[in-house]
């Protein structure tokens, strides 16, 4: 039996509020909250993991002035996310105030899936997909 290694990519995020858009992952999406770095408002770090594998990090914009070479402006990210159950997770996300991109829907490629922003504008898609199988 071929095990599965361990997730190793980790989209990441900035936040104007990283705190909000934890709660909000969390509450809209059902990612669970696996650490948190920072004190008061500011994140430094944040893993909140989804429940069928991998996951995600992300923390506070930097202060301005602040150097950091890895700066991103919140809201540009994007991330596909595997769901077992589109529909029902497209209500959760809808009630806890997700912004619609499309309602579900099928694809060419055999999945059901739906897209959202989050309050910081990033973009969420949610599907059955779960890639095609690894090679070798």
């Amino acid at each position: 039996m071929t095990m599965t290694p361990a997730p190793q990519v980790w989209p990441t995020l900035r936040a104007h509020d990283a705190r909000a858009l934890i709660s909000f992952l969390v509450d809209a999406f059902g990612f669970e909250e696996t650490a948190v770095y920072g004190e008061g408002d500011r994140v430094d770090h944040a893993q909140l993991d989804w429940p069928l594998g991998g996951g995600i990090m992300l923390g506070s914009r930097p202060e301005p002035g602040r150097d950091d070479p890895c700066a991103r402006e919140p809201g540009g990210a994007g991330a596909y996310v595997v769901t077992d159950e589109p529909d029902a997770l497209f209500a959760r996300a809808t009630s806890a105030g997700a912004q619609v991109v499309y309602a579900p829907r099928e694809t060419d490629y055999g999945s059901r899936e739906f897209a959202v922003r989050d309050p910081e504008g990033n973009l969420w898609s949610f599907g059955t997909y779960r890639g095609e199988p690894r090679k070798g």
